[in-house]
């Protein structure tokens, strides 16, 4: 009756040290902060200033700014999509994006401190200036969005 209760022992422990040993590592897919500041903004140039502000069926005219800053990431690996999350008030104090916290993304953020900017648009009876709170960004060690994943639909027509 010992010897069947010690190979079942015996085989938990092994199953246990191998499981140790072979788990992967948590950093693969926990989210990773990047660190944003030397925050301003500037009014979009004309090109890319077109815009409007749309909740369901009704559309508001819009004002374009771009966000400018730095990103520091201060891990030894490329940080890739990273959520960009802060909050924007007008010269009011009101909030320009109710409800929404996560404003954009960027794409990669190598080792070190990078510039990295960001277009949104704002309702144009908000008065300016705009108020930039709270920036962060979070992403991960490797991307999580496919490589292909836009076609091309052009070299079909």
């Amino acid at each position: 009756m010992r010897l069947p209760s010690l190979m079942v022992v015996f085989m938990t422990c092994i199953i246990g040290v191998f499981t140790w040993f072979f788990t992967p590592t948590p950093n693969a897919i926990a989210l990773t902060q990047v660190k944003l500041f030397d925050l301003s903004y500037h009014e979009c140039p004309p090109e890319v200033a077109q815009g409007a502000v749309t909740s369901g069926r009704n559309t508001m005219a819009a004002n374009c700014f771009i966000i400018t800053g730095k990103a520091k990431n201060s891990t030894n690996q490329t940080v890739y999509d990273a959520d960009i999350f802060g909050r924007i008030y007008d010269a009011n104090n009101d909030p320009t994006m109710q409800n929404r916290n996560r404003l954009g993304s960027i794409p990669e953020v190598p080792p070190g401190i990078h510039d990295f900017e960001l277009r949104i648009s704002v309702p144009a009876n908000q008065p300016t200036p705009l108020k930039l709170k709270k920036f962060k960004a979070s992403g991960f060690k490797s991307s999580v969005r496919p490589k292909n994943l836009y076609l091309n639909l052009e070299a079909e027509h």
